[in-house]
Formats: C-alpha cells, structure tokens, sequence
C-alpha cells in the first residue's frame, strides 16, 4: 500500500500553509477565512511565524505591520465585523508582554463574539534553559505561562507543544472562528522552539477546507408557541440586537415589522438594523435610548428579543420593562442568551426565525391606534434631535451633539461611523440617524476605549472606498493613537474627529450624580488644595495626532468644523479634524438619559453629594423587578 503524501515543513510554516487554504460559506458565498495576518516581532516569534509568513509570501498570507499588540486586535475585530464574521485576521507576537498585551483586545472579541485568530509565541516546550527571557516562572506548576491569562477570554485555546499536535488544534480553531454561537478569540499559543521545529505534513492537512456557517432553523413547538404569544398580544415590542447584522437579517425584519405593525427598539450593537427613517424603528432603547423606544418597552406586553444578550443598558438594570403581565420572546442563536428573563425561547438564526415567525404569525397586525401612537412619539422625538443638532451661532464653540449634527448632514449611506467609550455612545445611540446597515459602528460590549482608531483601519480594509470615521475624546485618543502610525503607512485614508473636553468627562459626569463630585476626572494641574482643579494641561492633541504623520485640520467654531469635515470626508490620506467641545456641554446633556443605569453609590457617607446620591440610588433600585 502507498503511504500518504507528506511534504517537510516547520510548525509555522505548515500553520500559514493551512491557513492561506481556509475558507467560510454561507448562502452560496464564499470568503476567505483568514485573509491577513497581523504582527509584531520579537524572539518568540520572529523565527517561526515571521520567517514563515516571509517564505509563503503576501498572496499566500497578507501582512500588516502593527504598532501595538492589543491595538492589532482590535483592527481585525473591526474587519472581521464589516465582514459580517465571515472572514477574519490574524494576529502574531512574541512572548512575555507582546502576549499579555493581548487579553483587552481577545475580550473585546469574546464578548462581541467576532472571530480573531490570536498566535502568542510562549516559551521553549522542551526547556533547554530555564527561564528564558520574559517568562514568568510559577513554582508550583511548570506548565503554566502568561499566555494562560488568554484562556477566560478566549472562546478556544490550545499550546501546540509538538508540531504535529498543530492537526487536530488548527481544525478546531476553524471550527470555533466559523460557529456563529461559539465565535470569539481563539488562541492557538506556540512554543518558540516548536514554531522552528520541521515536520512531514500530511499532503491532505493543506487541501482547501470550506466551513458552512450554519443557519438553524426554529423548532416546530417553539415557533408555535412563540406565535401564539405574538397573536395574543395588544402591546408588542421588537428589541433587535446585534444577531440581526451578524445573520445578515435586516430584510427579514423589516418584513416582519411591516407586516405586523411591531415597533423595533435597538440596542447598540443593533441600531442601524433597520434605517432611521424606516417607520417601524424606534430608536435605541434602554438607558441611552430614546423617549419613544423606552416608553414602549415600560408599556409592552410582550417583547421579542432578536439577536441580543439583553444587557443592563438594554434592560435599564432591570428596571424598564416595568408592566406586570409582560412576556418575552427569546429569538437568538445562543440557548443560553434564548433563555434570558424568563423568556420563551426560539433558538434559531435570526433570519430563518424571523422569516417562520412572520408566517407562523397568520396576518396579524398590531392596532392602528398604538401604531399611530409609536409614530407620533417618534416625530416627537425627531424634534428633540433636531434641536440638539441646531447650530445657530456658526461663530461660536461646538457642543458634542452639534458636532454629531455636523456629521449627520454630511454623511450619506457609503459613511461608517465608529466609537466605543465615554459620552458619545450614548448621544450617538439617542440621536445618530442611521442610514444604512452597517453605519453605525458602536463596540459596546466592551466598550473599550482606544478601539476606534484600530477599528476604524480595519474597517476601512473590509469597506475599502467608504468614508470611515473614528470619533473619539481626548482620554480615548490617549490610550491608543498609535495605529496612527499603521494607516499613514498603509495609506489607509480613516477619518479622526478628535473632541476634547480635557479630561474623563463621560466619567466625571457619571461621577457627579453618584456622590464622587468628579474626582480624579479632569485633565489638569494640581491646585492649591492637591485636588486636580488647576489650568487645563498643556496637552496638543492635534500635533501629536500630526508628528505621526496625519494631515491635521484644527478647528474653532462650528464653521471651522463644517468645512474641516467635509474637507476630511473627501480626503485621500489619514486625516484628522480636532475640535474643543464647549465647556458646559462636554458631558451628553440633550436630551438627557431616559432611562436608569446601576452604579452603586455608598451607602454611607459624610459628604452630602453622595448622601444625596444614594437616596436617588435607593428610589430608583425599587423599581428593578425579576421576570419569572
């Protein structure tokens, strides 16, 4: 008999083999599952990875050059993302700290369940010399490294401690990256010395592999149960999360709504599912979401959670869906999040689910009377943002609504906006007008800060020809610019708004109506007291922003930033337009939060701001309810 064919290879090169012949599939589609990798080198990986990705060349496996270990995987989440997770990057480093470095970014994706492929160096498997340089030594297990702090965030993990345990780990990866429930990061960790070691591959380990990205379909019962409920229902609402854009099910919802009269609240990862002007949709719900989402979801009696985790911003900390009788529908691909709240569950892919429910449903239609109602709520609502936007004095310094309103007049659907931390979330999630499917671009999962501007690079590589935006305050832009460096270098031509307010305003804010009277939030000097109440720190943003290499347009007033924005939008090069937002708005004030958030304030205090925060805290905290 003839053995089977093998061909000679180092661990690392066999692994960028494999992975340059990888691909997923979905309704007839197929994408290339790893379609680039990122990097950045040192001893535990610049012999191995490195010189693999050299030898195989850029058509095998594109390579993209990173600045900062955490900030490259944010960049592929943002890919994998635009790509509807159906085609992702990788991301190599060394040992030590370019691993550690990791783990923000790995959550980030485990949580908003966006496949990244993470390719940690660790230490010598065979232990020549023990330690090595930047290994952390545990005297009472040896088999332990820093990667292992990879394992909690990672939806898969393995260390490939022999080449030719790479076989059965690297199928496995696949099959976590290319699961629609399972996705997250997946950590494949490799021992410096088994990168380099060689190996005969079986031929067939190399062989083109398409993943089918699966589209479950709802069970008999379930469904009937489920529509049962829609048909004895008088006040129904949609809450669309996330799952909706992931299961490309936009046009099935918006089926779904128009034939029923149903409203669609969305949640943050949802909003933009359906567009603004869709007359079902109405707006973000929950603690940032709109007057008219909220009041629905205080009023409903039944509410279908499609494609969300029901987080404690989307539920207001269990204190929105306020009427005694309300049920729940549980559409999500996940049992687990199917099951939240005591709900009815209907595990199965948004679409298919949503398609079968609008049949099962048997025609019908919510009352004209409550959809009359949910409509006028919303142009009352439309009136609110149009009044935040409104820039009557062109002279005068911007607002951080009004330099949203800017935006929304310049912006069409080709536009993406990205933003993860702070204030704007939430003035985003009020009052942005989405126009498409994917414009709006908000990691709030996380809500990481420092995720936008890798973000916005690699979107911007998933979406190439599409204005992309990454709007971010001072305290954002100061924990990661440095992909600055990467986007200048790869002429990718993202968009930088930079709002400084001088300091942790979305925090001080929060501060101040939990009793911490701002502490520690502003950017200043000391004063007198040893409070940080002195002068503004003389910090410039906007050169820094320049000295690693951005086209920089400073600006002033609303007029300045009217024509610095649109002079961005047209830009062929990495741009960034830097503005002050007026001091007493720096904080998201119109229109206020319209709906509760727990933060735990003291229960005791001597200082009569956090006295008074906590009897607020208690008023509120009565009205959290459990549904069972």
């Amino acid at each position: 008999m003839t053995a089977p064919r093998s061909v000679r290879l180092t661990t690392a090169q066999a692994l960028v083999r494999f992975l340059s012949r990888q691909y997923a599939e979905r309704d007839g589609h197929r994408h290339r599952l790893i379609a680039a990798t990122w990097g950045i080198f040192g001893h535990g990986n610049v012999a191995g990875i490195g010189q693999a990705l050299l030898e195989s060349g850029p058509r095998a496996m594109p390579f993209l050059q990173g600045r900062n270990e955490q900030a490259m995987v944010h960049a592929a989440v943002g890919y994998a993302r635009q790509r509807g997770r159906l085609s992702a990057h990788a991301v190599t480093t060394s040992i030590g700290p370019g691993a550690t470095n990791l783990v923000t970014g790995a959550a980030l994706a485990t949580v908003n369940r966006i496949p990244v492929l993470l390719l940690p160096g660790d230490t010598f498997a065979t232990r020549p010399a023990d330690p090595v340089l930047q290994q952390l030594e545990v005297p009472y297990a040896g088999d332990v490294s820093v990667n292992d702090t990879l394992r909690p965030v990672s939806r898969y993990f393995d260390r490939i401690t022999r080449p030719e345990a790479l076989v059965p780990a690297a199928l496995q990866a696949m099959r976590v990256l290319t699961d629609p429930v399972q996705t997250g990061a997946v950590t494949l960790a490799l021992p410096q010395d088994v990168q380099a070691q060689a190996y005969d591959w079986p031929e067939e380990f190399f062989a083109e592999r398409v993943w089918a990205v699966r589209r479950p379909r709802p069970d008999r019962r379930e469904l009937a149960e489920a529509a049962g409920l829609v048909r004895d229902c008088a006040r129904p609402l949609i809450v669309a999360g996330g799952g909706i854009r992931h299961s490309a099910a936009q046009a099935a919802l918006a089926a779904f709504a128009e034939a029923t009269g149903i409203p669609v609240a969305s949640t943050q990862a949802g909003k933009g599912v359906l567009p603004h002007d869709h007359p079902a949709d109405v707006g973000g719900v929950g603690h940032t979401g709109t007057a008219t989402a909220d009041a629905l979801a205080r009023e409903a009696d039944l509410v279908i959670a499609a494609g969300t985790r029901l987080t404690d911003f989307t539920t207001a900390s269990a204190t929105l869906f306020q009427n005694r009788s309300v049920r729940f529908i549980g559409l999500n691909l996940d049992p687990y999040d199917a099951h939240k709240l005591a709900a009815h569950p209907l595990v199965a892919d948004a679409r298919e689910g949503l398609t079968e429910l609008r049949e099962a449903v048997g025609g019908y239609r919510v009352d004209p009377a409550y959809e009359a109602a949910y409509t006028s709520a919303k142009a009352d609502w439309e009136t609110r943002v149009d009044a935040a936007y409104a820039t009557p004095q062109e002279d005068a310094e911007p607002t951080q609504a009004q330099v949203l309103g800017l935006l929304d007049g310049l912006v069409d659907g080709d536009d993406i906006l990205i933003n993860a931390a702070g204030s704007l979330p939430g003035d985003l999630h009020k009052l942005w007008r989405a126009r498409s499917a994917d414009q709006y671009h908000v990691e709030y999962g996380y809500s990481c800060m420092g995720y936008e501007i890798p973000a916005a690079i690699g979107t911007a590589l998933a979406a190439p020809g599409r204005p992309v935006w990454a709007l971010v305050g001072d305290g954002t832009y100061l924990m990661n610019p440095t992909e600055i460096v990467t986007a200048v270098q790869e002429g990718i031509p993202v968009k930088v708004v930079i709002l400084d307010n001088h300091g942790y305003a979305s925090i001080g804010g929060l501060s101040g109506t939990v009793g911490g009277e701002g502490f520690g939030t502003a950017y200043r000097f000391r004063g007198k007291d040893g409070a940080y109440g002195g002068p503004p720190l003389p910090v410039d943003l906007a050169a820094n922003a320049a000295s690693l290499g951005m086209a920089v347009i400073r600006t002033r007033t609303i007029g300045d930033l009217r024509k610095a924005l649109a002079e961005a939008r047209q830009a062929d090069r990495p741009t960034c337009v830097y503005a002050q937002t007026r001091t007493p708005d720096t904080v998201s004030g119109p229109p206020p939060a319209q709906a509760w958030w727990d933060v735990p304030v003291a229960e005791t205090a001597t200082r009569a701001s956090a006295a008074l925060a906590r009897e607020e805290y208690d008023r509120q905290a009565a009205q959290r309810r459990r549904h069972l």
